[in-house]
Order: C-alpha cells, then sequence, then structure tokens
C-alpha cells in the first residue's frame, strides 16, 4: 500500500475551481446521488459536506422533485461556483451554499436526519475530525451517506486510474486526481475510524475500483 501523501485542504483558488467544475464527473455524480436516494427516508434537508461546486446537490435535485438540500464546503471559490451553477439551473430555493469548516459545523447535535458527502475525507489531514462531526450533527437512526477514494496499492495503480478517468483531462486535472488518489484513506483505515462511534466495519464497501462507501443508520 502506498503512504498517504495529504493534499491541501482547501482547493481555494479560481484556477482550481474552474478546472474542477469543468471535469466530467456527471456519471459518478448520478450514481452517488441514485444510491443516496435508495436509502433515504425523504423527510428534512440533507447536508451535503464538501459540496464544492454543488454538482451532487444539482444532480440529487434533478432525480428527486422535492429534496432540498443545505450544502457546505470550505473554499470561497468553490462556492462561488457552485452559486453560479444553482442559480442557471434554477435551484436557489432548493440548494441553500454556506461556507463552513466540516471539522467545527455551527449545528447542533442532531440537527439533520441525513447527511452526505462525496470527496471530502481524503482533503482532512486527521479526517476522524469530519466523521465525528458528521455523526454529531445527525439524529439517532438518520442516514450517513460517505462516499470517498480508495488509495490505491501502488504506484502502476495510480498511473492506470488516471490514464483511464482522467485520460482526457487536462496536465492540471490529471494531477489533481493524482494528488487525490495518493490523499485517500484505505479501507482498513476508514473503517478504524468509524468504529470508536459504533459503527461496523461492514458499513463501509468498496463500490467501485477507486471509491469506498459508507452507509449506515445512527445508533
Amino acid at each position: 500500500m502506498l503512504p498517504r501523501v495529504l493534499e491541501p485542504e482547501v482547493m481555494d483558488s479560481a484556477s482550481e475551481a474552474q478546472d474542477y467544475d469543468a471535469m466530467d464527473h456527471s456519471q459518478v455524480n448520478r450514481v452517488f446521488a441514485g444510491a443516496f436516494l435508495k436509502l433515504w427516508d425523504g423527510f428534512g434537508a440533507v447536508l451535503d459536506v464538501g459540496a464544492g461546486t454543488a454538482q451532487i446537490p444539482l444532480e440529487l435535485c434533478r432525480q428527486h422533485p422535492t429534496v432540498t438540500v443545505l450544502a457546505i464546503d470550505l473554499a470561497r471559490h468553490m462556492l462561488e461556483v457552485g452559486q453560479r451553477n444553482v442559480l442557471a439551473a434554477g435551484l436557489d430555493e432548493r440548494i441553500r451554499l454556506q461556507l463552513c469548516d466540516a471539522k467545527h459545523m455551527p449545528y447542533a447535535d442532531g440537527s439533520f436526519l441525513a447527511v452526505m458527502s462525496n470527496s471530502i475525507v481524503h482533503h482532512i489531514p486527521e479526517p476522524g475530525a469530519v466523521i465525528a462531526e458528521m455523526v454529531r450533527v445527525i439524529r439517532p437512526g438518520g442516514l450517513l451517506f460517505v462516499r470517498d477514494l480508495i488509495r490505491p496499492d501502488d504506484d502502476a495503480a495510480v498511473r492506470c486510474l488516471v490514464a483511464q478517468y482522467a485520460g482526457d483531462a487536462n496536465a492540471h486535472q490529471q494531477q489533481m486526481f493524482d494528488d487525490s488518489l495518493r490523499a485517500a484513506l484505505s479501507l482498513d483505515e476508514i473503517r478504524a475510524l468509524i468504529a470508536p462511534f459504533g459503527f461496523g466495519a461492514d458499513t463501509v464497501q468498496a463500490t467501485s475500483d477507486r471509491h469506498w462507501t459508507w452507509a449506515a443508520r445512527k445508533p
């Protein structure tokens, strides 16, 4: 297994936000939103932790006619692009964006019935802090749905994944994906992080050749 190499916690430049938003995540986002909706009870606003440019909240609203989302991120430029995306889609009454540190959320315990997150965990140097906050702000019985990259075993596997999934991207976009793969957690690492909160290892599964998913109800 490759050693974990941290990348910047906050991707907060205009060029990074634009390049990230321009990458084609549409298929991954559709799969994420569909898998979340299969488990969601349909009640209450959904908290999206690390929403970036709001692509997943937008996809969620396209797939469900009434869902509302509070989408948070610590990158101001990402949120600025996200706000433009939300307005362009005419979904500003269903998606609210907020600048927020996911390690220190300003919400009371048990504020949400559903918390989702895609690809924020690998950005956090000590990801247990974000896990703890997501568990804190969700109500007992509420749905946690978290997905992120799995760190590959070796350099060859990284190169293969970058070529397969970002081969048509520009050099900066390819490097961002390479960096993210190297910053990601292994299955054993994420399972160890959730165990102290009472979640079984089986609630985290490899769900693609490059993703793990943690899907669970809070005890």
